[in-house]
């Protein structure tokens, strides 16, 4: 496989929008891979994650440690759909420099679902416990004052999902 081909998949969009869900849509392609943040938070420190602060503490933990074999993975020619949340434009910033160290193509896939939607979906996703983390709706509430929907002046090849 010609690392020319390997594209960067990055996904956007609020709590139990659909993102997990798209990227194993995505993730089903040949020659690709799906890397969950919240399989790897879970797994790592599920029990020190009690609060936004500290999600936002192991998170970049986490960045930090997946961005150099991200790059590796992208270099050797797999496709990668990251499935962490695009949802700010510094996490946006991040994953730039992914691409840029790479020199991989990227697909920013922007999943625009109303709040009421996902609140339905979550409520749904955590009476079903198959989430590692059971979000309340205050978390949502909290968590979406930060999104910032991303723009077309940040450079992504950008991919509206209604």
């Amino acid at each position: 496989m010609d690392a020319s081909q390997a594209t960067l998949h990055l996904l956007c969009g609020k709590i139990a929008s659909g993102k997990s869900t798209l990227a194993a849509e995505l993730g089903a392609s040949p020659g690709c891979v799906v890397i969950s943040e919240d399989q790897w938070l879970a797994a790592l420190w599920q029990e020190e994650m009690q609060s936004v602060a500290d999600y936002v503490r192991c998170a970049a933990k986490l960045r930090t440690a997946m961005a150099p074999h991200l790059v590796a993975l992208l270099n050797a020619g797999v496709s990668v759909v990251l499935d962490f949340p695009a949802n700010t434009r510094a996490n946006r910033d991040w994953m730039r420099s992914v691409i840029q160290r790479s020199q991989a193509d990227h697909c920013l896939h922007y999943l625009d679902v109303p709040d009421a939607r996902c609140l339905s979906r979550l409520h749904a996703r955590n009476q079903s416990g198959s989430h590692a983390f059971a979000a309340t709706e205050e978390q949502f509430a909290l968590i979406t004052r930060f999104f910032e929907p991303p723009h077309e002046d940040e450079g992504f090849n950008l991919v509206r999902h209604g």
